[in-house]
């Protein structure tokens, strides 16, 4: 029987060798092998890279440098930056182990006076202020690429408010970083966008942004068969009269994943055609792209504008100040913050627009960019015309739809030809792949005037924006000249959990608290009105000469004020109560209750291990 004991204390011992030895192993070689793998557990997978940011750091094929730099020491006492940089840490390290060494990455802490603080600013990097002590807060991104590469690219600030679009951001980045020349743009248009250089009228500050942007052709449409695969974005502002071939040409460019945007307008006020035209044509300075739109599914009338009196702009004419419905000042609350084109927006300016809706019989999904309230109505463009000389005529019987009307959207489908009859060589029938068109309904917000401020400096205009106008048509050009992995990347959750159930709690007490406030102002307006109707209106009365009815009115509003304030104090202390109850119950179901329970487990599963091997001996 000692024999046996021994024997089986001897095998203890070399399983608990085998067992450490086995350990060892598994360490070295999910070290060596499995440096890559990452287990993602969070609820919305938001440290997990979206297919499109793999292939946009997969497609790399020079080394990168991506430098963050964060004030560490500035921002000990802001937790929400601290935990936000915690989110773009695990982020870029991500992307730099999916790199396999292509990526170096690096963190910085810009500390005030030193060399990287100066370096921080050199790379346009924006610091906030704020910070411990009063210091500056830098919390940037830096790319770059080896010598004779791209300019360093930057982020200048990870603004907390952008964190569904970080991924966004840091991978558009690094497309920016990898791509050795600027996109090339081409433009469409019938209206001066470009300016003219004869008459000395420069181009639409819109243009002169997107030419820094990209490498921008324009393009005639007279004689117009076909569109380079190489242009990334195509422009089309105001298509009128656009001959067939043009259209064919624009059909087949989306049909091979080629990236549109359309301008179109009931009423562009920038178009001066005269009204009829040497062969007898009407123009009333409206524009559409009728076959294309009816292929895609798309509805749009160009004889109608959409008016909207509670976002109506006013305007100076003849001196006066005027509401104008047809002037839209279109804000936040107008805009899709889901989008990574209007996610930053604060308000965009329209002027006679239109509207887009999609068929019935459509497949094709519209994801609207902006809209109006729901305080809007259609009326005749016609109508507005009529209307110039006194815009607030068109308040006159005003009867909002109460919807909300799409100024400009995406459109996305798997596109088929408007031209099935057309059968010249190379011609597609259908798209290979989903695409996209971005549709707005409006030219003029792509003029100075509805977003630019210009005044006389030192010989030089100044300009000023005071709308987001020009940001809203970079953004679209940005976006579509990025590359197709780049427009997969939408917007991700936030990685704040907020305590859900306190913040219930919280508002429950808060609808309390302005019930008891709404009693206290009425109480405290009714004492008043009282009290002045008990005021003797002799001359010479005052506080002294007060009546006993007065005084004791005044007792009896100060006892109820103090009441009123007791109640209110208990509301506040049964909200800690419960909320301090709701921290002791977490408390204990994660301190106490699930680790007794694994460790019942625990205890029961070795005592029914120590039976069972009692048995055996």
């Amino acid at each position: 029987m000692r024999h046996l004991h021994l024997t089986r204390a001897f095998r203890l011992r070399l399983a608990l060798v085998a067992i450490a030895v086995l350990f060892l192993v598994t360490i070295a070689f999910s070290s060596m092998s499995l440096r890559t793998a990452r287990v993602d557990l969070t609820e919305d997978r938001i440290y997990t890279l979206t297919p499109g940011t793999q292939q946009i750091v997969d497609s790399l094929r020079k080394p990168l440098t991506l430098t963050l730099y964060f004030s560490d020491h500035a921002t000990r006492d802001l937790p929400q930056i601290r935990s936000y940089e915690q989110r773009v840490h695990e982020m870029l390290r991500e992307i730099a182990v999916r790199a396999h060494g292509r990526i170096r990455f690096k963190v910085i802490d810009p500390v005030p006076y030193s060399d990287d603080e100066d370096a921080a600013e050199s790379y346009g990097l924006s610091p906030a202020s704020g910070g411990s002590n009063g210091e500056r807060v830098f919390f940037g991104l830096v790319g770059m690429g080896g010598p004779g590469d791209v300019p360093p690219q930057a982020i200048p600030f990870f603004d907390p408010a952008r964190e569904p679009f970080v991924e966004y951001d840091i991978a558009k980045l690094l497309y920016e970083v990898g791509m050795p020349t600027k996109p090339r743009i081409g433009l469409i248009s019938s209206l001066p966008a470009e300016g003219n250089l004869v008459i000395g009228e420069p181009a639409w500050a819109v243009v002169r942004q997107i030419d820094q942007l990209a490498d921008v052709t324009t393009l005639d449409p007279d004689g117009l068969k076909h569109i380079d695969d190489g242009i990334k974005v195509l422009l089309l502002i105001h298509p009128k009269h656009l001959p067939e071939d043009a259209q064919y040409a624009i059909d087949q460019y989306v049909l091979r994943g080629g990236h549109l945007v359309v301008f179109v307008d009931p009423d562009a006020e920038m178009d001066n055609a005269p009204l009829i035209d040497s062969r007898g044509i009407v123009d009333d300075h409206d524009s559409d792209l009728r076959r294309l739109f009816e292929a895609w599914g798309v509805v749009y009338d160009p004889t109608k504008v959409v008016l909207d009196r509670a976002q109506a702009l006013t305007i100076e004419l003849n001196g006066n100040t005027v509401v104008h419905p047809a002037m839209l000042g279109l804000g936040a609350q107008d805009l899709n913050h889901d989008d990574v084109v209007t996610a930053s927006l604060q308000r965009v300016n329209f002027s006679t627009a239109g509207f887009f809706e999609l068929a019935q019989d459509t497949k094709a999904r519209f994801t609207p960019l902006v809209q109006t309230s729901d305080e809007a109505a259609v009326v005749p463009s016609q109508r507005v015309r009529d209307a110039t000389s006194d815009p607030s005529a068109l308040l006159e019987n005003y009867e909002p739809t109460h919807e909300r009307y799409v100024i400009a959207g995406r459109l996305r489908d798997t596109f088929r030809t408007a031209f099935p009859e057309r059968n010249e060589k190379g011609h597609l029938a259908h798209a290979a792949a989903p695409g996209e068109v971005v549709l707005v309904a409006d030219t003029d917000v792509l003029t100075d005037r509805l977003w630019l401020d210009v005044q006389p400096l030192l010989g030089q205009q100044q300009m000023t924006p005071f709308a987001n106008n020009g940001d809203f048509v970079a953004n679209i050009v940005d976006n579509l000249g990025g590359s197709t992995a780049l427009l997969s990347i939408r917007g991700r959750v936030n990685s704040q959990r907020p305590f859900t159930r306190v913040r219930a709690l919280q508002a429950a007490a808060d609808r309390k608290f302005l019930v008891k406030k709404r009693e206290l102002e009425t109480e405290l307006y009714d004492t008043q009105r009282r009290l002045s109707e008990l005021q003797p209106t002799k001359n010479g009365t005052g506080p002294s000469t007060a009546t006993v009815e007065q005084r004791r009115e005044v007792e009896q509003y100060l006892q109820r004020k103090l009441a009123i304030g007791k109640e209110l104090r208990d509301v506040q202390h049964q909200l800690n109560a419960e909320i301090d109850a709701l921290g002791l119950r977490l408390k204990f179901i994660n301190i106490v209750l699930v680790p007794g329970i694994v460790a019942l487990i625990g205890l029961i599963y070795g005592w029914r291990r120590t039976r069972r091997s009692r048995r055996v001996v």
